[in-house]
Order: structure tokens, then sequence, then C-alpha cells
């Protein structure tokens, strides 16, 4: 689909060129460890320095809208930035890691797992454990009332069971 088409072949394969660490997450990644569903943007964690933030979205511009400059203030100041594939539209939230110690072991904790079958492609996945800690972190932060959110938690919980290191 539409996911897998812009965001293996182009972002990622850019990231692991550039050596630049980085981890899916959100609902694409709960689609992977739960129960799959729609979404039209992507949430990517990078370690990324403000230089290197900047020649990724040179790297990738033609394929996606991206702006240099943004992305090297959002490094800077470890936010977030936009990439946009122009071809279908879709949009990869690019979250710059974070110094807090829950993000520094998330990070640490994310492993390889299939995203896409032909050709057979591996992408760096949030683990199932703390995609379910973030979407609680979303839900709470959201007043308790994104059934999106919420459906996340429980897809991920219900398709991982007793897989998931509950500790």
């Amino acid at each position: 689909d539409d996911l897998d088409r812009c965001l293996p072949d182009t972002a990622i394969e850019t990231l692991e060129a550039m050596g630049v660490p980085y981890h899916l997450g959100g609902s694409y990644a709960s689609s992977v460890h739960g129960i799959h569903r729609q979404t039209q943007d992507i949430d990517l964690v990078a370690d990324l320095a403000p230089e290197t933030a900047a020649a990724l979205a040179r790297q990738l511009a033609g394929e996606f809208y991206a702006d240099p400059e943004s992305a090297r203030q959002a490094a800077r100041d470890k936010r977030s930035f936009n990439l946009i594939h122009l071809d279908s539209g879709i949009k990869v939230d690019v979250f710059i890691l974070g110094d807090a110690p829950f993000d520094q072991e998330e990070f640490r904790r994310h492993r390889p797992e299939r995203v896409q079958d032909e050709p057979e492609r591996l992408a760096y996945i949030k683990s199932a454990e703390d995609i379910v800690l973030r979407k609680l972190q979303w839900y709470r932060m959201g007043g308790e009332v994104s059934d999106r959110q919420w459906a996340d938690v429980v897809g991920v919980a219900r398709t991982q069971g007793e897989r998931l290191d509950r500790e």
C-alpha cells in the first residue's frame, strides 16, 4: 500500500544510508504489533543533529516536501518536523530523540521488524511494550477520550498477549 511504498523505500533507506538511528512509532508501529488500521501519517523518531536533519531534508527533496531549515531548527530545539510524500500526500512526522530517560530507554529497546513482504523490508520499530506505554500516555494527555489511542492499546495487548513484558 501507499505507506509501505513511500516510507521504507525512501525515508528509511535514506536514514540508513546516512547512518542515522531511528524507529517507527505511533499507529504504524501499533499496526505492526497489533491490529492493522489505516493511517495517513507516520511517526518516526530519529537521533538527528541539526546539520544531519537538514541534510536528510535535502536528500529527500524531490520525492518529499522537506524543508532543510525547518528540519535543522527542529533538531536543534528537540521538536518535530514534517516530511510530506509528494505522490501520496502521506505525512511523516519526524520526532527528534529526546533526552528524557524513558525516551532513551525506549530507543534502546527498538528492534527490526518486517514492514514489507515483496521485496522483504525490515525497519526499526518501537517495542510492543513501548507502544502501549506511549499510547496510554497520549490517551491520558488527550483527556482519556480518544477511541483510536485506546483501540491501538487494546489491539496491541490482545495481539501480543502473553508475549508482552508486563514489568
